[in-house]
């Protein structure tokens, strides 16, 4: 980890009608982190996420990805760019298998572009092997190869996660946001899930994560960040926020 910020957004503001979703909120993700976004329910949290991530337009505030501007570029855009989300209730093609799933997220991909079928069959074919092997590894990487044929939608909640997960690194991202990758998860495969971004952390993608399991984020983060009512509240350490009278007042209802 380093301190230059791979993401950093300042002032970021959504009303919807007159209810303030989020307000002036800020967050700064240094290169190489697991960083932690948390508050209570109702903090703004995944609108914070999808200003970020641009599935919602701001109403003010700027969003920068490696200190190019972002915000008003769309989310596929942004992809391209490197930073990708996940969303709290896993998407998945259910009718698809889980390899076809995964081939959806690759990039670039040649046979997109309908006079190439014609003029390009063999560079797309060697493509499509190509993005079928880096399927496979990263299937194998999470313990799902052997599900690689399976429909989606007969997968668990905490498989549809790993696959979600699994789908955003085919796009060979520098920055995951994880909106709760542990909601509705089993503690053997939250363990598991933990462990897999430990590692792909290691390698050195980024991460930013929203979690209400404060074992999940005392873990795995280096640094925590506090949304109440849509307003910046606090950020530090794991210890640091948990021992921090404002946030034990608003997160953990204590006063």
């Amino acid at each position: 980890m380093n301190n230059v910020a791979i993401l950093k957004a300042e002032n970021l503001s959504k009303a919807f009608g007159g209810i303030k979703a989020v307000q002036n909120a800020r967050i700064e993700v240094p290169t190489g982190s697991i960083t932690g976004l948390i508050g209570p329910n109702g903090a703004g949290k995944t609108t914070f996420f999808n200003l970020l991530s641009n599935f919602l337009k701001p109403d003010l505030g700027t969003v920068q990805l490696m200190g190019v501007p972002i915000q008003g570029k769309p989310p596929h855009a942004i992809a391209q760019l490197g930073m990708v989300r996940t969303f709290q209730v896993p998407r998945v093609l259910s009718r698809l298998s889980v390899l076809e799933n995964m081939l959806l997220a690759a990039q670039g991909q040649i046979g997109e572009k309908f006079w190439n079928a014609w003029f390009q069959a063999t560079k797309i074919a060697e493509q499509e092997r190509q993005n079928r092997e880096k399927a496979r590894h990263i299937l194998e990487s999470i313990g799902m190869i052997h599900m690689a044929g399976n429909y989606a939608g007969s997968l668990s909640g905490g498989q549809r996660k790993l696959l979600e997960i699994g789908r955003a690194l085919m796009s060979d991202p520098k920055l995951i946001l994880l909106d709760e990758p542990a909601a509705g998860v089993n503690p053997a495969l939250i363990e598991e899930i933990c462990g897999h971004i430990q590692q792909w952390n290691q390698s050195g993608l980024s991460f930013l994560i929203i979690e209400h399991n404060m074992d999940v984020i005392m873990s795995l983060c280096d640094r925590v960040w506090v949304l109440a009512e849509g307003r910046y509240l606090a950020d530090g350490t794991p210890e640091e926020v948990c021992c921090n009278p404002q946030v034990l007042e608003a997160y953990l209802g204590s006063g």
